[in-house]
């Protein structure tokens, strides 16, 4: 009876749960927003500038405002964000930069990209982030800066790390990449730390049609420097200060992201609301679902669950065509690229422990209520 229902409010709202249920999917938010996405791509077009105009240079002041920072500036990916962010605060061969392994790679291989050493810290048990007290326990003479990770939508203990760093003298990086709108005691996160990093990859919160992203500060040095990096080095055309790259977030990006912009607060609410559905429906079972400290606002960019039967669940779901992620399978202290570092399984329990347990269920702003349900029953059902 409760599939029959399930299958009748699925068809009534177009979409039938028998057909299963979808990872991600745009076609919803296509048929909202196209039009207008299309008709901001076309402006650009017709006004042949695209690159560092007005789109660009909009998005810049309205993603400062609502982070509340001074100085908000775009880049070619959340990736390069990272990276020139780390090079802009001086970091570089010889140094340490302190991190989680239980990310995606960017958040390393920016570190790497410097000449600098990733140090790994292990995460918080409960909440996937870096452990604040671990990852200061790694610190030595040559850290120059700790980045922690706001995790699946989840800010990290910014309190403790900004205390930590004014203690020791060092740089916070924020890599907000996955919570954008996520807030922590009230303060959205990317604005908190030294710089933030955010990624406009089209599966984020708020996503772009390709790669993009954008470096947030309230240091107008660090501001000016980043924005001469991002140019070859150049304020003056074809006067170069000092080497940099080509790293620019284009006009035909930031106009898709100022139109999502507008939509972003309201879609950020709705995948609070599926989390609800989820912790509900999931509650009782032998299984974790995400944990969300008091005072932090998470955005669930990925509702990410723990269970010890994970690749049994997976293998179940996917036979009942319930779209399903891992995020991620091998951290990163046991990546072939950093075997030099010379880690070993067990060095860091609570994260390869993430690793092997997590599983992230069906997530996106248009999924519907009944679908949540669905694919939370179908959880059930496998540990019945």
């Amino acid at each position: 009876m409760r599939r029959e229902i399930l299958e009748d409010e699925g068809r009534r709202e177009g979409r039938s749960v028998s057909r299963g249920v979808r990872f991600i999917d745009f076609t919803e938010q296509k048929a909202k927003i196209g039009d207008e996405v299309k008709a901001a791509l076309a402006r650009v077009v017709d006004s042949q500038q695209f690159i560092l105009k007005e789109n660009v240079e909009g998005l810049e002041k309205d993603i400062a405002a609502r982070v509340g920072v001074k100085h908000a500036i775009g880049v070619a990916s959340g990736s390069d964000a990272l990276y020139l962010s780390l090079w802009a605060l001086g970091v570089g061969p010889g140094d340490e930069v302190v991190t989680t392994p239980f990310t995606f790679f960017a958040t390393a291989g920016s570190i790497s990209r410097t000449g600098a050493t990733p140090v790994f810290a292990d995460i918080h048990p409960e909440t996937f982030n870096l452990d604040p007290a671990k990852a200061e326990a790694k610190f030595t003479a040559r850290t120059k800066a700790v980045v922690p990770v706001h995790l699946f939508g989840l800010s990290a203990d910014m309190d403790a790390f900004q205390a930590i760093a004014e203690k020791r003298g060092i740089a916070v990086l924020e890599d907000a990449a996955q919570s954008y709108g996520a807030r922590h005691r009230g303060r959205m996160t990317a604005g908190i730390g030294s710089a933030g990093c955010l990624s406009f990859f089209p599966t984020k919160n708020l996503g772009g049609a390709g790669d993009g992203g954008m470096i947030t500060t309230n240091d107008d040095a660090l501001a000016a420097r980043l924005r001469v990096l991002r140019v070859h080095g150049s304020k003056k055309k074809y006067h170069h200060e000092i080497v940099g790259i080509n790293s620019r977030l284009d006009e035909l990006q930031a106009a898709v992201v100022r139109v999502k912009l507008k939509y972003v607060d309201e879609w950020n609410a709705k995948r609070r609301t599926l989390a609800a559905i989820y912790d509900e429906a999931l509650r009782g079972l032998p299984l974790e679902t995400p944990a969300v400290p008091e005072g932090y606002e998470h955005v669930y960019h990925l509702y990410t669950i723990r269970t010890d039967r994970r690749d049994a669940l997976a293998a179940h779901l996917t036979e009942k065509k319930i779209g399903h992620g891992v995020y991620y399978p091998l951290p990163l202290h046991l990546q072939p690229c950093y075997a030099p570092l010379g880690h070993k399984p067990g060095d860091f329990p609570f994260s390869e422990e993430a690793s092997a347990k997590s599983l992230s269920l069906p997530m996106y702003p248009e999924l519907r209520r009944e679908e949540a349900l669905h694919a939370a029953d179908c959880v059930r059902k496998f540990f019945a």
